[in-house]
């Protein structure tokens, strides 16, 4: 072992709208000890996403419970078994966590846990295109977008952890793929690097025009990230019949959410133009992840596909880094590299 402390990133008050620093504190605690039947983990890379955002408030319905204050954050995390008093794992394993968290080390039962190849090449990856951010964006997108070849798929935060990957593999399966992304930079890099047809800025003016353009035939399926003024944008333009996969809503994470006469509108277009809007969680679905690996491991191998991250390195950047992941700073996964 080679930290005689736990490091510990802890949620000291609520997010009143946008995160900032002040909100959490770092915090060296003992090291805990697992007990007979559990495991020491040693945190490699944490990954930071947007839904940690909605799990800091107390009273936001959703899928899972609240964050606790004075404790660290949740999150998905490439580890090292350091000890072991559980027979299905060895001290060396590489594993991948559902929610080890903003900490250097952490005990688990073994519940999820996820091996990995010892010698994998980029670990990091197990915590963007080849694990839940890479099987949301699969998921989504083949399950309820249902995909066909000559159609046009629309990705909002199209140079984010889970848009790059959607719209890369829509561009596989044949698509015409608009992206739509914040800021210059990163839609020439969505349309350079990920070989998107086309990406449209959205702090540009006039968006819904441009969208027109970029899309004459209409829009057959639509991967929603964002919500706000970008789905107004989309939503004119969806043909009859469109699919709707609903991934997340960050315009609306910090607080800020559309009137009810949008939602009305929204809701009528679903009738008018027979529209499947679903959402989805990508834990719901856990029994096609072997057939996600297999088909993202070869895109990988056979270079069709290219893995974006922005890593940063040190948990103490964590505060940072994830303040940054709302004001649009990250291109690909966002990661955190725990220093040895």
């Amino acid at each position: 072992m080679t930290k005689t402390v736990n490091r510990q990133v802890q949620l000291v008050r609520r997010p009143q709208g946008a995160p900032v620093p002040g909100d959490f504190r770092i915090v060296d605690c003992p090291v805990p000890m697992p007990s007979e039947g559990e495991l020491l983990l040693r945190n490699l890379y944490l990954s930071l996403d947007p839904y940690m955002r909605g799990r800091m408030n107390d009273s936001h319905e959703s899928y899972a419970r609240p964050y606790a204050l004075d404790a660290p954050p949740g999150g998905g995390t490439v580890a090292r078994v350091v000890r072991s008093r559980l027979d299905s794992f060895a001290e060396g394993d590489l594993v991948v966590t559902p929610d080890a968290g903003w900490q250097t080390f952490a005990i688990s039962d073994g519940t999820g846990l996820r091996c990995l190849p010892n010698d994998m090449a980029q670990p990091s990856q197990a915590l963007g295109v080849l694990g839940m951010t890479g099987f949301t964006a699969w998921w989504g997108l083949t399950a309820i977008g249902r995909p066909q070849a000559g159609e046009t798929l629309v990705v909002s935060a199209a140079a984010g952890a889970v848009g790059s990957v959607v719209g890369q593999i829509g561009r596989l399966l044949g698509c015409r793929v608009v992206g739509i992304a914040g800021g210059a930079d990163k839609c020439r890099q969505v349309v350079e690097e990920l070989s998107f047809d086309a990406c449209l800025n959205y702090r540009a003016p006039d968006l819904a025009g441009r969208l027109r353009e970029a899309a004459p035939d209409g829009i057959d399926i639509y991967f929603e990230n964002v919500g706000g003024a970008v789905r107004e944008a989309v939503w004119p333009l969806l043909n009859n019949d469109a699919r709707v996969p609903i991934c997340g809503l960050v315009s609306g994470y910090n607080g800020v959410t559309e009137g009810a006469g949008g939602v009305h509108a929204l809701l009528m277009s679903l009738i008018v133009k027979r529209i499947r809007l679903q959402g989805f969680m990508n834990a719901d679905h856990l029994d096609s992840f072997p057939d996600f690996e297999r088909q993202m491991r070869g895109w990988l191998d056979a270079g069709q596909l290219r893995a974006h991250e922005t890593i940063v390195d040190g948990l103490d950047q964590a505060p940072t880094a994830f303040v940054g992941l709302f004001e649009g700073h990250n291109t690909g996964k966002l990661v955190v590299r725990l220093l040895e």
